[in-house]
């Protein structure tokens, strides 16, 4: 992780890879905005008092031109290029590809109101079939076909999201019903869950801890209770958890 060379502007704390570049250009955008508020305010100064009702003056009703405005406008268009083609598409870029996509935990990831449904693969590494006429209130959230028996190890949990540290974490997002919005922030992470649609994000944390899962999404009466827990394990502390569901998986089949 590479430390930010701006100080100047507070942001949660940075625990992922690929943070660092969100926050810069966050920055860049914030220095860019800054310039562009200082010089517009003193033009509108200037035009204020330049301009104003006086004796012997008398107005003018066709437009006026000047280089600076022209300068200026040059300017910005110049600016927004810079920010788009040399910083945010380059970011962009970098970020989709995955690294070490072929070791990396997969997770799928479906919002619903008021709640999120966090499905892992069992010890097999495969998902089991899902569909959504089997989803019910009852230990099946995600609709697992319980004739599929690639689906009978998966580990499903509810607003508590597990992985380790310093490893790929690659999460499928999905919704159930209404656009909700995946977001932790510590981790940079943000994506719309879009019903029908599965849209893959990655990240690596840097560091363990607990935090916060939000919805940045207005998505119902509910939206303020739309909240889970992100669990940045050890991976011995992940291997524990995981073998916890999968004692409780057997016990519920015995």
């Amino acid at each position: 992780m590479e430390p930010s060379k701006y100080k100047w502007l507070p942001l949660p704390p940075d625990f992922s890879t690929h943070g660092y570049q969100v926050d810069e250009l966050i920055k860049i955008i914030h220095v860019i905005m800054i310039i562009m508020f200082v010089s517009w305010g003193i033009f509108f100064v200037y035009c204020l008092i330049r301009f104003r009702q006086r004796e012997g003056h008398k107005a003018e009703y066709q437009p006026i031109k000047a280089k600076i405005a022209k300068f200026a406008e040059i300017g910005v268009i110049v600016a927004e290029a810079i920010l788009l083609i040399g910083i945010s598409m380059p970011a962009w870029a970098k970020y989709k590809e995955v690294p070490n996509a072929a070791d990396a935990l997969r997770v799928h990831i479906t919002g619903e109101q008021f709640a999120w449904n966090i499905h892992y693969p069992g010890k097999d590494g495969v998902f089991g079939r899902t569909n959504a006429k089997f989803i019910n209130n009852q230990g099946n959230s995600v609709g697992l076909d319980p004739s599929d028996p690639k689906g009978k190890d998966d580990i499903v949990s509810l607003n508590e999201f597990h992985f380790p540290v310093h490893k790929t974490i690659i999460v499928d997002i999905s919704s159930k019903d209404v656009i909700h919005s995946f977001w932790i922030n510590v981790l940079r992470v943000k994506q719309d869950a879009v019903p029908g649609m599965k849209i893959p994000i990655w990240f690596e944390a840097t560091q363990t801890g607990v935090f916060d899962i939000s919805c940045a999404q207005l998505c119902g009466l509910g939206h303020y209770r739309m909240k889970g827990t992100a669990y940045i394990d050890t991976p011995e502390d992940f291997q524990k958890w995981v073998s916890e569901r999968e004692s409780e998986l057997q016990g519920a089949t015995q």
